[in-house]
């Protein structure tokens, strides 16, 4: 697999993500669920931080196998275009 097949696969699982658990327009769950997580803790979290943990957990799932892990490096790969969206979405 090269770089453009696994960045079309990430994008691929985006829309699909976005079909069946949230919007048309793609995946916009983790502000709902930063939201919900910081009122039963008391922290901070952003919606870009939700996302990097997000990507560092597929990370950390790739890195438990002696082989990679297709699905998790896809993931991650979306889940780092939904941090960088995040976060460059933030007001400063």
């Amino acid at each position: 697999m090269n770089v453009h097949m696994l960045l079309e696969q990430a994008a691929q699982h985006l829309r699909q993500r976005g079909q069946q658990y949230d919007q048309p327009e793609g995946e916009r769950s983790m502000g709902r669920t930063v939201r919900a997580f910081n009122a039963v803790t008391g922290h901070t979290l952003t919606e870009a931080e939700g996302w990097l943990l997000m990507a560092l957990l597929k990370m950390v799932r790739d890195r438990q196998r002696d082989k990679p892990h297709q699905d998790s490096c896809e993931d991650m790969v979306a889940y780092a275009a939904l941090y960088g969206e995040s976060r460059l979405g933030e007001v400063v």
